[in-house]
């Protein structure tokens, strides 16, 4: 079997005990679930990691794919602080990450998907230390919890078809069968954005409802019901997860899914599913 671990996992930046501060309790139920998913991951012990993020390096009408030997990231409260538009003179604490990339597994996911747009990504040189790209916090925060592998970093585009997303993770499954891989695949992936008058993207009514149907699909499996649902309530609840979970979908076909959600919460502005797939 190529891929022996499957979830989807949040990528809010307090999750990170480091840059929780003083309110580690915010968040604790996910930090909790993501511990046990890592637990059920070791178990599982995967030699890769392949992780489907929404905030990698994005190319316009296109996904993107790193083929760099590594990938270095580094979070601090500074960045928090950023993200709900404040202001820090200082990083305060900081979370720094570098993981080597499986360049092979990675080129072969790129051949084995010619059928949609995909962006072959590198820096400076071909391999070696140097050729290093960005690793961001959609990546890193997952990985936190995980044990340490190569990984492959896939960067979602939303301009394309649902239809892509799924194409796209049939090629994941294909080049891990084709190298013998034993993956471990994450879909990061946070949910509706709109549920806090006084959040960034202010409150709708449709962002409780869309969270709901998302954690009623994933406890059943049915992944790909995800595409169904209306472009408007998409719009409206500003979701941050349809299209790494599409490509989840298409990864690891739904007899083989073996689904158990283990949190939903909604501490703050935006809604955070933990839920292992395989």
């Amino acid at each position: 079997m190529s891929i022996v671990f499957a979830a989807v996992a949040p990528h809010g930046l307090p999750i990170l005990p480091e840059l929780a501060g003083d309110e580690a309790h915010v968040m604790a139920q996910t930090r909790a679930s993501l511990t046990e998913l890592g637990q059920a991951a070791r178990q599982a012990d995967p030699d890769v990691w392949v992780v489907i993020t929404p905030h990698g390096i994005r190319a316009e009408g296109q996904f993107t794919l790193s083929a760099s030997a590594y990938m270095e990231g580094e979070l601090s409260e500074q960045t928090q602080a950023a993200m709900v538009r404040a202001y820090r003179a200082d990083k305060g604490n900081v979370f720094h990450m570098r993981r080597a990339v499986d360049r092979a597994l990675a080129l072969e996911v790129a051949h084995r998907a010619q059928d949609v747009p995909l962006a072959i990504l590198n820096f400076a040189t071909a391999d070696g230390p140097l050729s290093t790209l960005p690793l961001d916090w959609g990546s890193m925060i997952p990985l936190y919890f995980m044990p340490e592998r190569p990984i492959v970093v896939i960067q979602t585009a939303r301009s394309r078809p649902f239809s892509e997303h799924l194409r796209l993770g049939q090629a994941i499954r294909q080049a891990c069968d084709r190298l013998h891989r034993r993956a471990g695949v994450i879909a990061s992936c946070d949910w509706a954005h709109a549920h806090a008058a006084d959040g960034p993207y202010g409150f709708h009514e449709d962002a409780p409802r869309l969270d709901e149907e998302v954690q009623r699909a994933i406890a059943a499996g049915e992944l790909e019901r995800l595409a169904d649902f209306p472009p408007e309530m998409i719009e409206n609840a500003r979701p941050d997860g349809m299209w790494q979970a599409l490509v989840l979908a298409g990864a690891v076909p739904k007899e083989e899914r073996r689904p158990h959600l283990l949190s939903y919460e909604r501490p703050t502005y935006f809604g955070m599913l933990v839920a292992q797939l395989r």
